[in-house]
């Protein structure tokens, strides 16, 4: 053999150099693979679901708005703003459905009629079946509307 030439590799150790993956460490690429491609699921699902529930709440606000509007267009003394302690409805829009409690206090009595009511105007979507979505005080659930309405008369201090 010359000088400066290395022997040929045989046949046997060519293969153990060129040989891939083994067994074990394609088990742990599936399972590394499997982890990541469960916790991306995971986030669809939840994503989905707060995309739905955002459209409840959204929905659920429309809802108490127009309570309040058919609220602001009947007369101070109307029977529909007497005072009550809460009075509940249920209601379908787009498919959903919202329980709504309405809730009308008198208060600044003069000469024995008030002259300011707080109606409050609570819309619980139905439709999602979770705890939290049914929660007043989570910032997922409920929507409530307050609005003070006075009435349109003197009060005791001013002359006419």
């Amino acid at each position: 053999m010359k000088e400066g030439k290395k022997p040929l590799k045989s046949n046997e150790h060519r293969h153990r150099e060129e040989a891939g993956f083994s067994i074990l460490e394609t088990a742990i690429a599936l399972v590394l693979m499997a982890v990541v491609g469960l916790g991306a699921a995971s986030l669809f699902f939840f994503a989905v679901r707060n995309t739905v529930s955002a459209g409840d709440r959204e929905l659920a606000m429309a809802v108490a708005q127009q309570k309040i509007e058919q609220l602001r267009n009947v007369d101070f003394n109307d029977v529909s703003l007497a005072a009550n302690a809460g009075t509940s409805t249920t209601l379908t829009r787009a498919g959903r459905s919202y329980t709504v409690l309405t809730t009308i206090i008198t208060s600044n009595v003069v000469n024995g009629q008030p002259t300011t009511k707080t109606i409050t105007v609570q819309v619980t979507p139905d439709s999602d079946g979770a705890t939290w979505a049914r929660n007043v005080t989570s910032v997922f659930g409920s929507v409530s509307l307050v609005w003070q309405r006075t009435a349109r008369t003197l009060g005791p201090n001013r002359v006419p």
